[in-house]
């Protein structure tokens, strides 16, 4: 398997690049880091009062514009790069083309019309040829924070052994229990023997939570342990609070990279082909599927109703539904619905049910929420990541299409696989 496809895949451009040394040279102890004055002509001080950074927005000819990243070279002057241990790499060094461009980019949008500008462009992950670490210097460490999410272990492994085979990185620390870890629990040190096997299991083998976030704490311990590449596996409320360590990292003036590895189980990520962990979810989902389909066509207009995962975008959903061929309607966040008059639900499933005389219904978790606060009115609640409590609707739908028993005969069953 080609591990550096795998990291470089969900890294940014501050993804670890380190050069090769002599492991017959015996290995300093872990210095206290470097501070690094600010840059005199670089970058502003970041805003105490604003600690998340703006977006780095480099503009180009014909429109071009380029959401980069932010670097360790935005803030430390003179930053000296070495060369990529790839290239004396046996496995790589044969490949001519396999370090990526400096100004390579990706585009947002692939249709564009003949008359359309270039438009917004995003940094392009993967190795370059000239790196600002060397191997010897390097003490990483990995945290896994948020929610579960399928591949977790298998994202840990492929770190470290990416780290290990590739780049000659020795040890690599692995924070307990989410961001809190870091001050308040112990680290696991993992080595390729450690993680050989973990993929092989199911959640994290790091542990996780949700909050514990004291961006102070965090950086201090970072700082006290010598570390200086910090891989951050979470989603959204956990890439938030990366930014924010970041921004703090800078502040100091440390030598430190964060790299921020997405993960959601939706994926709801422009640009990259998928996110890990989403074949699983659809996988899984068509079990409940299956199961939904088989109880409904043993009754008399017999409904199954199956909620999926799916906040904002309805990708585990409708991939479930085209690899089943079972599903009658497939309701998802990027197309709203109505109920009731002509062309909604509740006509189509008087109609499918007179044909077929039992149907089987997807629907993704954040589908027809604005119909759920319109009736239920319900204040807007939040989870210690901070993402939006989202209201039951499959269990809402299921109760308004039961009320067609008296017209339709319905009998209803309701599967939920969260």
């Amino acid at each position: 398997m080609d591990t550096s496809s795998s990291i470089s895949r969900f890294a940014s451009v501050s993804a670890p690049k380190f050069r090769c040394f002599d492991p017959t040279i015996s290995k300093p102890a872990p210095a206290n880091h470097r501070r690094y004055p600010p840059m005199s002509n670089g970058a502003p001080a970041p805003d105490s009062s604003n600690p998340v950074p703006d977006r780095k927005v480099v503009p180009g000819e014909a429109g071009y514009v380029l959401e980069d990243v932010p670097h360790l070279s935005d803030y430390i002057p003179d930053l000296p790069t070495y060369p990529n241990p790839l290239q004396d790499n046996p496995s790589y060094s044969v490949v001519r083309q396999y370090f990526v461009n400096v100004d390579d980019t990706v585009a947002q949008k692939i249709v564009v019309q003949k008359d359309s500008s270039r438009g917004t462009h995003f940094r392009r992950a993967g190795p370059r040829q000239r790196v600002y670490f060397e191997s010897d210097e390097v003490h990483p460490c990995i945290v896994t924070c948020g929610g579960l999410c399928p591949g977790l272990n298998t994202v840990i492994r492929e770190i470290v052994c990416g780290l290990h085979h590739m780049y000659g990185v020795s040890s690599v620390l692995g924070i307990e229990g989410g961001y809190r870890g870091f001050y308040a629990r112990n680290t696991i040190p993992l080595t390729p023997k450690v993680v050989n096997d973990i993929h092989k299991r199911g959640g994290t083998i790091l542990g996780t939570s949700r909050g514990g976030h004291i961006t102070s704490k965090i950086v201090d311990s970072i700082e006290d342990r010598g570390i200086n590449q910090v891989y951050i596996i979470g989603g959204d409320g956990t890439q938030k609070g990366a930014a924010v360590i970041f921004e703090e990292i800078r502040k100091r003036g440390l030598k430190v990279a964060v790299v921020g590895i997405p993960k959601t189980i939706d994926n709801d990520i422009p640009v990259i082909d998928k996110s890990f962990g989403f074949d699983t979810a659809v996988e899984e989902a068509q079990r409940a599927i299956n199961a939904a389909h088989v109880e409904s066509e043993s009754i008399e207009n017999g409904i199954g109703v199956v909620k999926l995962m799916g906040r904002h975008s309805g990708f585990i959903a409708m991939y479930a539904t085209l690899a089943s061929r079972d599903v009658d309607c497939c309701l998802i966040p990027e197309s709203p619905f109505y109920l009731e008059g002509p062309g909604g639900l509740f006509e189509y499933i008087e109609k499918r049910l007179k044909e077929n005389g039992h149907m089987v219904i997807v629907i993704a978790e954040g589908a027809g929420q604005e119909l759920l606060s319109k009736i239920m009115r319900k204040m807007d609640e939040a989870d210690a990541s901070g993402n939006k409590l989202l209201q039951d609707v499959g269990l809402w739908i299921s109760h308004r299409i039961k009320r067609l028993r008296k017209i339709l005969k319905v009998e209803m069953l309701l599967l939920q696989l969260l």
